[in-house]
């Protein structure tokens, strides 16, 4: 029996129990649902647009934030886009084959994915900007493009007195109006362009063979693709060249005969002239001095003609013949350049043609005949009638548009790998245009092909050397050119992505190929419309003659916030900076290689190896440069120290001279081996060997890089910066860039670029033994003379 005691205690126990699960209940009825990916991307945005309006009550630039809070907003919308079309996206992942087999798991992640980069890029932001209130860093105002009345100068585009780097999308997405401000604007920038035509039609105001009728007319619907550009913001216009109407291929039946992957017909053909130059001259003359043009007439998308057997171009129907326009011009052309001596020909070709014209060549040609007398003739030939194609079409230009600056889309492997088959003569094309064109690339991480490849990677942070020699010879060519890279391939490519790209990367592959000459690039590639969907021509099936466009989307800026946002804060820093970045880049390059066209279509390994020459001279403080016969003949030669001649057994005879002519002025030569010059343009011994003249001549043999790298050297010695840099990685390479210039105030200008995996401790000194003070010049930070710089970071000092 219980005791009344024990009742009251049983009472008491019952009422706090009842408490308990009174509170528990409303602990459960109050909880609330876990905070999504949205609403803490919104709590940060709001929390961002209240720091940025206390930035602005204090006078301190918030362009950077604006961009950042552009970007967070439009990639949620991207997202939920995303989240809402998951079979479209799984579609368009499956298009690259590097994602084909989990496409539906990439389409499952991405939106979330894209809020936690959207979530990234604020926390950056704010905390950016709270350094900023506390005073903790102290930034430049951002100096923005102007995107209406930005000038071409003489070597620079130039906006409001200042040197400027104007940046945007190429092949940006079609279907929408050139006033879209959502399309066009500071944050993807704003140069209007008749871009890309992937459809056998005009679609997207390039500049193509359809605008021409049977008649003589033109198509005045597509014209007004033209003419209805509005005259506000500058540009540029494309020759798109892969279609050919039927009506012509009815009246021509040769025309596709001896085509390329981009020019759909043969350019030798005088129906394909006449079209061509009826087009550019009624094109030229309805678009003379319109701002669309202030970057210039570009003349071709990524040409080359690569006649070669089993290369990778011959199943897009490359050259796999030629018409016999191309063989009669060769004859001419082979007449010409043996003085009419059939006898001479057959000796070198081991050949018994009776006269020229009935000489004959089998194209695609054998490789097994490199370094042969016909292997010389037919690429020297291909490369001298695809220069005169592009001079016929500039010749066009400037009959009615004299003042109207060119350029070529230049392919960079077509340069820097060892193929001379593709009829590109880069010298000539760079000398020929009125710009300096191309469409420079890097590898932010390993080739997603398995063919491809990658051992970089053991070394460097990203792949660079192709970007930097190509620049580095381009800017040899033409010092004073203004140099556009119109479809620049940083962010990915056929050859690499990746969803987790770093921005670090992003930020020194830009910042270096400005400083080493880009004044202008338009990135690969911009393809969301407003409303988060892809554009119009990745909708659909997609059945693109080019297959590289189908799977350009998945892994792309695209999906990509952070990595979009870093493009515009980069180019916002060199904007920012563009006077200090001119100031770097403009200095004389002391030591050059010399380039052969001639043993560059002669020898196998020709640029491999000019590439590892370049490669360990390239972090020693200077900036590298090119000579040719033509850069000797042209140029003045005092600009320059020293010149090294490696692996360069074939030159003609005018090249032999030229490097003689140049000793015998004064110059510096530095030959690598007695091969080197030993032999003409046909394998036939040279009798004459270099003499020093009034000049310098180190003749070496069989010197390897390191020795040839310690005498060049050794050479320019005079010439290295007063400021010390000695840098640290730990391994035995370099891997730390450095540019500096001395101003007229005394101080120095000091740019670091670490492309290693691993940061490198740097230590600084002056020459002179004296004092400095550092300031990093991006956030008004002083900065010791011993510190570590991290991989991939970029550093602008000024140094007293």
């Amino acid at each position: 029996m219980k005791t009344k005691k024990s009742n009251q205690k049983s009472l008491v126990s019952k009422f706090f129990l009842g408490l308990l699960l009174i509170a528990a209940f409303s602990f459960i009825g109050c909880k609330k649902e876990p905070v999504t990916l949205e609403e803490e991307a919104l709590r940060k945005i709001s929390n961002l647009e209240s720091l940025m309006e206390e930035a602005r009550s204090k006078s301190i630039d918030v362009t950077r934030e604006e961009t950042v809070l552009w970007f967070s907003k439009e990639f949620l919308k991207f997202a939920n886009w995303d989240e809402s079309n998951k079979d479209a996206v799984a579609k368009l992942f499956g298009y690259e084959r590097y994602y084909a087999d989990k496409k539906d798991q990439m389409a499952e992640e991405l939106p979330d994915f894209e809020r936690k980069k959207v979530i990234q890029i604020l926390d950056k932001g704010i905390e950016a900007l709270n350094k900023e209130l506390s005073g903790e860093t102290t930034r430049r105002p951002v100096n923005k493009v102007d995107w209406q009345n930005t000038k071409a100068g003489d070597n620079m585009f130039v906006s409001n007195g200042k040197p400027s780097f104007p940046y945007d999308y190429f092949s940006k997405t079609v279907g929408q109006p050139l006033t879209n401000k959502s399309v066009y604007n500071d944050h993807l920038g704003a140069i209007y362009h008749g871009g890309e035509n992937l459809y056998p039609v005009d679609h997207d105001r390039a500049i193509n063979s359809f605008l021409l009728k049977e008649d003589g007319t033109f198509d005045e619907e597509l014209i007004k693709e033209l003419t209805g550009i509005p005259d506000t913001n500058i540009g540029f216009l494309i020759y798109w060249s892969m279609g050919i109407p039927e009506w012509v291929e009815a009246k021509e039946p040769e025309i596709r005969k001896g085509r390329s992957l981009f020019t759909g017909f043969d350019i030798d053909n005088p129906v394909a002239r006449d079209l061509w130059g009826k087009i550019i001259r009624r094109t030229g003359e309805l678009t003379k001095g319109k701002k669309v043009t202030e970057l210039g007439y570009i003349f071709a998308n990524e040409p080359h003609w690569f006649s070669e057997k089993d290369h990778w171009t011959y199943k897009y129907k490359e050259m796999n013949g030629i018409s016999s326009y191309t063989l009669n011009n060769f004859k001419s052309w082979l007449k010409n350049k043996y003085n009419g001596n059939i006898k001479t020909l057959n000796s070198n070709w081991n050949t018994s043609f009776t006269s020229f014209n009935n000489v004959n060549i089998e194209i695609p040609i054998d490789t097994a005949l490199q370094g042969k007398p016909i292997w010389f003739d037919w690429n020297r030939y291909n490369m001298d009638r695809v220069t005169n194609w592009f001079k016929f079409n500039q010749d066009e230009l400037h009959a009615v548009n004299p003042e109207a600056d060119t350029h070529i889309k230049l392919f960079p492997r077509t340069f820097y790998e060892d193929s001379r088959s593709h009829g590109m003569d880069f010298e000539a094309l760079t000398e020929l245009t009125t710009m300096i064109g191309h469409d420079a690339k890097a590898l932010g991480g390993p080739s997603i092909r398995p063919q491809i490849k990658s051992d970089w990677v053991e070394q460097y942070a990203y792949k660079w050397d192709g970007m930097a020699i190509l620049q580095d010879f381009l800017e040899s060519v033409g010092p004073n050119k203004i140099n556009v890279n119109s479809e620049s391939h940083f962010l990915s490519s056929g050859m690499w992505r990746d969803m987790h790209a770093r921005t670090s990367y992003v930020r020194n592959v830009y910042w270096l190929s400005t400083l080493m000459g880009m004044d202008a690039n338009m990135g690969w590639f911009w393809a969301r419309d407003p409303d988060g969907s892809p554009e119009d021509r990745l909708e659909g099936e997609l059945n693109f003659f080019d297959p590289g466009l189908g799977g350009a989307y998945a892994g792309s800026n695209n999906m990509q916030p952070h990595i979009a946002n870093e493009v515009t804060q980069v180019m916002y820093d060199l904007n920012t900076f563009s006077e200090e970045i001119v100031k770097l880049r403009e200095q004389p390059r002391p030591l050059r290689l010399f380039y052969s066209e001639t043993s560059a279509i002669n020898t196998s390994n020709y640029m491999t190896k000019t590439g590892k020459l370049y490669e360990s001279l390239f972090f020693e403080g200077l900036p590298l440069g090119f000579v040719t016969k033509n850069i000797i003949e042209k140029q003045d030669n005092s600009i320059w120290n020293t010149v090294v001649v490696y692996n360069t057994k074939y030159v003609t005879n005018a090249e032999f001279n030229a490097l003689q002519s140049y000793l015998n002025n004064g110059g510096k030569v530095i030959l690598d081996s007695s091969k080197s010059l030993s032999m003409n343009e046909y394998g036939q011994k040279r009798n004459k060997k270099l003499t020093s003249g009034k000049g310098k001549l180190i003749v070496l043999e069989d010197a390897d890089i390191s020795k040839i790298k310690k005498i060049a050297l050794a050479e320019v010695a005079g010439q290295m910066p007063e400021v010390i840099i000695e840098s640290d990685n730990g391994k035995d390479f370099k891997t730390t860039i450095s540019r500096v210039v001395k101003q007229e105030n005394g101080t120095y200008l000091l740019n670091l670029l670490n492309v290693g995996n691993d940061a490198t401790k740097i230590k600084l000194s002056l020459k002179s033994g004296a004092p400095l003070t550092i300031k990093n010049l991006i956030t008004s930070n002083s900065v010791d003379s011993d510190f570590n710089l991290a991989s991939e970071e970029v550093l602008l000092l000024e140094i007293k």
